[in-house]
């Protein structure tokens, strides 16, 4: 009976927060509660694929900063007369000519490979539990067919293929969560340079609803919002609909990439990009949820001269996945794929690795919030998350000597995830102390991390 009381209660309170009305202004989009499923899944695969992936280049191994290694960025870049600018031009005027343009690298964008199940696959046995794919970059090209872009979408071009419809399916029949990111700007668009109002209320607008309606996402991750205020691109206008009319109404997430003056101020759950926001490191101590979007190596879209040095490791990665949930943040890695519709192989070996050790620590890992007693707990190499009552202490190299963990006002057994041999301890006061077992190969339960569980540790 009690269960059942609870579960009514909760059912009640979703109801009434979802009955809401949200009015088009921030401090009632606001009010929104983020969906508490992004919260408990803490790992996502975002994927940057479009007219881009052709070309797929960057000149990753230069000194000119995190932003101007994007791949993605490739159309603007060779029209750009910075430093990096030069770098794509140069590169570009010699590989195809001068008068080449960018929108003649289309049709040679044919994903012939693509095989949106054997993708779903990668990111399930990855252990991620939600997609973002870009429906449309900064370029314009959207990847469904799109009356807003007429002649510059997958299905009148290249593949010949509705690529956001085909992975929609194989995602959703994996059990994962699907979402889009999609561009609020254009950079070349004739309409977006003229006409702004009119390009926000008859191309941007239409294509996020119909994005919104065809689709059903779980996530809608919108960026290139930094050119004007968030009234010019009338978000919350787009957002009340959102959250009062449209079909994901109660489910649906948003990031905060709104309009210049948003991030990390108003929208959804709030985000940070190789640990940037804008030019600032990190979103600080918010209390909203938060999401770290980077690649595996220096670009989202696929750079085809990035080497092994350029990219991460799969144990940086799993360290990086630990770092990012004990600050109460999820992971939205990225792949790029190529232009023919495969995933680099070393993009699948990194995230099946990383699969392996979830399939090990995912309870350290999904449904977990921060832990606010790790600020009173700073030994490098070692981090909280907490689950109920329960305490996770993950350990981002394998531990050497004993663990003392502070605020622990009680303590129920201790065990080694993965491993059976006993884990010692000892308790003083709220001071827990734990003695880590010898791990030889025969009993090591993980490569990368190693995370000692602490039940009824509050």
């Amino acid at each position: 009976m009690k269960q059942l009381i609870t579960l009514l209660a909760a059912l009640s309170f979703s109801a009434s927060v979802y009955a809401q009305k949200y009015e088009p202004n921030w401090p009632s989009i606001d009010s929104r509660p983020v969906p508490q499923w992004f919260e408990d899944v803490k790992f996502g695969i975002f994927i940057h694929w479009g007219v881009y992936s052709v070309p797929s280049w960057a000149p990753a191994n230069a000194d000119i900063g995190v932003y101007a290694k994007y791949a993605e960025w490739y159309w603007w870049r060779i029209n750009d007369n910075s430093e990096a600018g030069k770098l794509f031009r140069d590169h570009h005027n010699k590989m195809y000519g001068e008068k080449f343009q960018y929108q003649d690298f289309a049709g040679d964008f044919k994903a012939e490979y693509f095989d949106p199940a054997q993708w779903a696959d990668v990111f399930k046995k990855a252990g991620a539990k939600y997609v973002v794919l870009t429906s449309k970059h900064h370029e314009g090209f959207t990847l469904w067919p799109s009356e807003q872009s007429w002649n510059w979408n997958s299905v009148e071009i290249g593949p010949h293929r509705d690529l956001c419809g085909d992975l929609t399916k194989a995602v959703k029949d994996a059990g994962l969560r699907m979402g889009f990111y999609y561009s609020l700007y254009e950079w070349y668009n004739p309409l977006y340079k003229t006409n702004l109002e009119k390009y926000v209320d008859d191309h941007m607008i239409p294509q996020m609803k119909d994005l919104v309606t065809r689709y059903q996402p779980d996530v809608l991750w919108t960026d290139g919002e930094w050119d004007h205020p968030s009234e010019k691109w009338k978000s919350t206008e787009f957002l009340a609909w959102l959250y009062n009319e449209s079909p994901v109404k109660d489910r649906i997430c948003v990031n905060d990439r709104w309009g210049k003056e948003t991030r990390s101020k108003h929208g959804g759950y709030y985000t940070t990009e190789y640990d940037m926001v804008h030019e600032q490191t990190g979103v600080g101590e918010v209390e909203r949820p938060w999401e770290e979007c980077r690649g595996i190596g220096t670009s989202f879209g696929y750079n085809r001269i990035e080497d092994l040095d350029n990219y991460m490791s799969s144990d940086a990665l799993v360290d990086l996945l630990i770092a990012k949930v004990a600050a109460g943040g999820n992971l939205l890695l990225d792949i790029g794929p190529t232009a023919d519709g495969r995933i680099p192989v070393i993009m699948q070996q990194r995230l099946l690795d990383m699969g392996k050790w979830l399939s090990i620590n995912g309870e350290a890992i999904y449904g977990t919030r921060k832990w606010e007693g790790s600020k009173n707990n700073k030994t490098e190499n070692v981090f909280f998350t907490k689950k109920g009552h329960d305490l996770y202490v993950l350990c981002t190299q394998i531990p050497q000597k004993p663990i003392v963990v502070n605020g622990i006002s009680k303590s129920g057994n201790v065990s080694l995830l993965g491993c059976t041999e006993i884990v010692r301890t000892k308790k003083s006061g709220n001071a827990l102390t734990i003695v880590p077992p010898v791990i030889s190969p025969a009993v090591n339960p993980s490569e990368f991390a190693w995370v000692f569980k602490i039940e009824n540790a509050f």
